[in-house]
C-alpha cells in the first residue's frame, strides 16, 4: 500500500518522526504508514544522510545504457579528431564511415561526444553583414578542368628566415587540390614550372581563374602578363574576378583557410621541409578528407583529367572570318588603316583579331581577351578601354 494521499515529503517526516518518538515497534508503523520495511528503512537512510531534502523524489538513475555510442567507435572518434583537429562532425562521420566503422552515431550525437571529451572549443560570434546580390560574368565549372583556380596564399616566414610564398590550384567543380608549391619569389619565373607540370598531369582546362595581380595579370592592355599569354597559346582562357571581389574565387579562399589551419601553423625550417607537408596535406585534401558540398565525398573521388593534352608547341590563336586580322610588330606596335599605335611588347609578333562595332571603331582582341576599343580618327589610331 503506498503512502497515503497527503504529501509525500510531509507523510515521510511523520514517519521519520514516528520512528524516533513512538513506541510501536518497526514493523507496526511500516504497517500504520502503509509502505514495507524495505521502503521504510530506506527514507531513514536517506534522513539521516541529507535530512527532509533526502525525502524528496529522486528520479531514476538507468545503470545500463542500451543506446550508448560502443566505446571502440568513441575510442576511433576521438583518435581521428586529435589527428584532425579541424575537422567537424560531419566529415569525421563521412572518414570514419569510409575506414569500415559500422553504427556510427548520428553527427548531433558525435558533436555532444567531442564536447564530453573536451575536443571543441566555443567559438567566437562574429558579426556577419549581409551582402547585396552581384551578377558576375564569370563563367560557370559544372565538369571537371572547366575552370581552375590560381592564387597565392599569403606568404609566411620559415625557420631560416627565408619567406615561402604558397601556389595553390584548384579544380572548380570538384574542388580537387591540383598543386600546392611553396615558391621563394611569386613572379612568372617561379610559376611558370609548376603550371606546365600541372598541364602536363592533369591535361588542359578550359580557363584558369586568377586575381588581377602579378603574375597572372597586370595593368597593362588586356590585363596580359607573359603568363596569360603563355595559356592563351594553349587554348586556355585566362579569366580574372573582378578587383576587391574574393568571393568570386570563395571555393578558392575556403581552401586556403584549411590550407592556413593544417599546414603551415607552425612553419618548417626550410621550404623544402615545408614542401614536404604541403605534400602530405594536398594528399590529404584530395583523398581521406571528405568534402560537405560533395555529399561528404573526396575530391580525388570527384575528379578526372582533361582529355585535352598539352601540346608539344603552343601556337597563336585564330580569329573567324568576321574579324580582320593584324600581326603585332616586334616592338609591339599595331599597323592598322594607314595609323599605328603601342599596344603591348607582351604580344610582339602575335596576331590579333579586329571586330568592327561601328564606323571607323573596332574592338580589339588577343585570342578570346578583349584589350580595347580601336577607333580610327584623322589617320590616327585611339586605344579605349574595353567596357
Amino acid at each position: 500500500m503506498p503512502w497515503k494521499e497527503t504529501c509525500s515529503v510531509d507523510e515521510r517526516l511523520q514517519f521519520i518522526a514516528q520512528v524516533n518518538e513512538s513506541d510501536e515497534t518497526f514493523a507496526e508503523l511500516c504497517r500504520r504508514f502503509g509502505i514495507s520495511r524495505k521502503t521504510g528503512y530506506k527514507w531513514v537512510e536517506r534522513y539521516e544522510q541529507a535530512g527532509p531534502r533526502g525525502l524528496e523524489e529522486r528520479r531514476p538513475v538507468a545503470h545500463t545504457f542500451p543506446h550508448a555510442t560502443p566505446a571502440a567507435i568513441v575510442n576511433a572518434l576521438v583518435e581521428l579528431r586529435k589527428e584532425r583537429p579541424t575537422w567537424g562532425p560531419k566529415k569525421l562521420r563521412a572518414r570514419l564511415e569510409s575506414m569500415g566503422l559500422e553504427g556510427l552515431p548520428a553527427t548531433s550525437t558525435i558533436g555532444e561526444l567531442l564536447k564530453k571529451h573536451g575536443l571543441i572549443r566555443p567559438r567566437r560570434r562574429r558579426v556577419v553583414m549581409p551582402t547585396s546580390a552581384m551578377p558576375s560574368t564569370l563563367a560557370p565549372a559544372e565538369q571537371p578542368n572547366d575552370t581552375w583556380c590560381a592564387d597565392f596564399k599569403g606568404h609566411f616566414a620559415l625557420g631560416d628566415k627565408t619567406r615561402c610564398h604558397p601556389l595553390t590550384l584548384t579544380d572548380q567543380a570538384s574542388r580537387y587540390l591540383l598543386k600546392c608549391e611553396g615558391v621563394a619569389k611569386p613572379d612568372e619565373a617561379s610559376v611558370r614550372p609548376h603550371f606546365e607540370r600541372a598541364f602536363r598531369e592533369f591535361g588542359l582546362p578550359n580557363r584558369i581563374r586568377s586575381d588581377n595581380g602579378p603574375p597572372f595579370a597586370t595593368q597593362g592592355i588586356g590585363g596580359l602578363s607573359a603568363l596569360s599569354v603563355s595559356w592563351i597559346k594553349l587554348g586556355v582562357v585566362p579569366e580574372r574576378i573582378e578587383p576587391g571581389k574574393p568571393q568570386q574565387n570563395g571555393r578558392h579562399e575556403r581552401m586556403h583557410k584549411t590550407l592556413k589551419a593544417e599546414a603551415t601553423s607552425p612553419p618548417e625550417a626550410t621550404l623544402a621541409a615545408q614542401q614536404r607537408v604541403f605534400d602530405r596535406f594536398r594528399h590529404e585534401y584530395n583523398d581521406q578528407r571528405p568534402h560537405e558540398a560533395l555529399g561528404q565525398r573526396t575530391p580525388a573521388s570527384r575528379y578526372t583529367p582533361s582529355r585535352r593534352t598539352m601540346p608539344s608547341k603552343p601556337s597563336s590563336p585564330e580569329y573567324p572570318d568576321t574579324m580582320a586580322v593584324r600581326r603585332v610588330g616586334d616592338m609591339g606596335r599595331l599597323q592598322f588603316g594607314g595609323a599605328n599605335t603601342f599596344v603591348s611588347k607582351l604580344i610582339a609578333n602575335e596576331p590579333v583579331g579586329l571586330l568592327p562595332i561601328a564606323d571607323d571603331v573596332w574592338e580589339l582582341y588577343y585570342g578570346p581577351v578583349l584589350l580595347a576599343q580601336v577607333t580610327l580618327k584623322n589617320k590616327e589610331l585611339q586605344l579605349a578601354k574595353a567596357r
